[in-house]
């Protein structure tokens, strides 16, 4: 965290000095027409012109917002997107509503995170394992173990997947497997849409025999996006959850809160979640997610979840992009369910996976 703070102050010293050391520069008698030049500039491709030149009209009008933008995005098109990004951040200090710098960062941090899909292997392999535990009204261990492959095309990634399952009951006592066939996909519909698709089978007892799941999200202006969709599960009958939700992204966070609509016979029970995820560069991330109410997050991925009425939760989750090749995702999560009229219990999770890349970094 402090080698963090020191390099993006050392990038606001470079800029500090870059900005202000051309001394034998030409003063600048019209802003608004120097910075119709310098984006024309720009705009045809020309950043060795545009660029010494909008640091100097930065230099000049320290006050002028829209030359701060222009110089962050003439230098993120070069791909030096820290130092575009410490640009916009030095203005929205003093102005943290100016739309156009908001924007300009969301899409510095868009283009860094496309970048850094480009330097991986548009193929993988994945494994995971992952647990999930409570002792009342009986004791349960319920585990999965998948594996699985993803590919990035150029419409969005999709994954397939196996997840085999294993259950330990007290009682009365039984151990069981299970197995599931999964596929999801990422489409990117637009610039401005994109959507989950999401398909499950499994033949046996433990898993829902189907599971399916559409949303569709909206991307806004200022870092703002909206999704709705919908979830479907059949066991030995047919549920459906709704859910909607609403995203931000500032600077190095995102935030999100997302709604669940379980429709019953007896009506519809709703249940909320707050996500905040701290990112450190481009992909790592730490999150954190807390939620409420009579539908969690992750229904019914067992027929035994059926027995759950509320939850209160907590989880955290990290994810590291070890290098162009390897990542790794851990977390953990509490719950305190209501699985009866006045029953309450502890119910603890967790999860690992790993995903190797295939093929040439391209």
């Amino acid at each position: 965290m402090h080698q963090r703070r020191f390099r993006k102050l050392l990038i606001s010293l470079v800029i500090t000095v870059l900005t202000g050391g051309a001394l034998f520069s030409q003063t600048i008698s019209n802003p608004e027409e120097e910075y119709s030049r310098i984006r024309s500039l720009a705009l045809s491709g020309d950043y060795s012109g545009a660029e010494p030149a909008a640091r100097d009209l930065v230099r000049q009008f320290p006050a002028y917002g829209d030359a701060r933008v222009l110089l962050g995005r003439i230098l993120a098109w070069q791909g030096h997107y820290d130092e575009g990004a410490a640009v916009i951040d030095t203005l929205l200090i003093t102005e943290p509503e100016n739309s156009d710098a908001l924007e300009a960062l969301k899409d510095i941090r868009r283009w860094s995170r496309d970048r850094s899909q480009q330097i991986t292997p548009p193929t993988d392999i994945r494994a995971g394992y992952m647990f999930d535990t409570y002792s009342e009204p009986y004791d349960r261990l319920w585990q999965v173990f998948t594996l699985g492959a993803g590919h990035r095309f150029s419409w969005g990634q999709a994954v397939a997947s196996v997840n085999f399952g294993h259950i330990i009951l007290g009682l009365p006592d039984l151990t069981d497997n299970g197995i599931q066939y999964a596929a999801e996909a990422w489409p990117e519909l637009t610039k401005k849409n994109y959507a989950y698709v999401a398909y499950a089978y499994s033949p046996g007892a433990w898993f829902p025999r189907h599971r399916a799941a559409l949303e569709l999200w909206q991307t806004l202006p200022k870092g703002w996006a909206v999704s709705a969709g919908a979830n479907y599960y059949y066991f030995d009958h047919s549920i459906w959850i709704g859910t909607v939700s609403v995203e931000k992204y500032l600077n190095n966070w995102w935030f999100s809160g997302r709604s669940y609509f379980y429709f019953k016979d007896i009506g519809v029970t709703t249940s909320f979640f707050f996500n905040a995820r701290r990112y450190f560069g481009t992909t790592d991330y730490l999150q954190l997610t807390l939620g409420a109410g009579t539908a969690p997050d992750e229904p019914y991925d067992i027929i035994t979840d059926l027995e759950r009425q509320k939850a209160a939760s907590f989880r955290l989750t990290y994810f590291n992009q070890i290098n162009s090749y390897w990542s790794l995702r851990v977390g953990a999560g509490y719950s305190y369910e209501n699985y009866a009229a006045s029953d309450y219990r502890s119910r603890f999770e967790g999860n690992v996976s790993v995903i190797r890349g295939i093929g040439k970094v391209r």
